[in-house]
């Protein structure tokens, strides 16, 4: 017969557990992590010109940014403001990548397409650049797995 007797030990294995459920009620080393994969997801998203290939710049566009001095370039990058807006933040049970500030009126337009300009007349496409590969999402997978192998 095998018995075992944790009474001499409960108290310790008590402490243990209380401490293991503190620091799973404070996950901030871990979203600060997974914040980190999603902000350099969307910065390649912007490199890459979207993952998957964004629908390309109409040639008016072309024509009217070779005139400003804008091209050749890369798509959603005529200033870089946008793509160099994005900030990442966390807490103890959040992660979120988000374009910051309110000087950006366009940006939901770019990332969920629709009718823009005067009277409403220009289709943009949906060019989503806030958004997570498969692979991106294989890397977070794999932080809470390192994060809660100890558990």
């Amino acid at each position: 017969m095998i018995e075992i007797d944790l009474s001499s030990n409960l108290n310790a294995v008590l402490q243990q557990l209380q401490e293991k459920a503190r620091e799973l009620n404070d996950l901030s080393p871990l979203m600060r992590r997974v914040a980190g994969i999603m902000a350099d997801a969307v910065e390649e998203n912007f490199e890459q010109q979207g993952r998957p290939r964004w629908k390309p710049l109409k040639e008016s566009t072309i024509r009217q940014r070779e005139k400003q001095g804008y091209w050749p370039g890369k798509i959603l990058q005529q200033t870089g403001r946008l793509a160099s807006s994005i900030e990442s933040t966390y807490s103890k049970t959040l992660a979120r990548v988000q374009v910051g500030g309110s000087q950006f009126p366009y940006a939901a337009i770019h990332q969920f397409g629709g009718k823009a300009g005067p009277g409403r007349k220009v289709e943009i496409p949906a060019r989503p650049y806030l958004t997570l590969s498969d692979d991106d999402l294989k890397e977070i997978e794999e932080e809470f797995r390192i994060y809660l192998k100890d558990f």
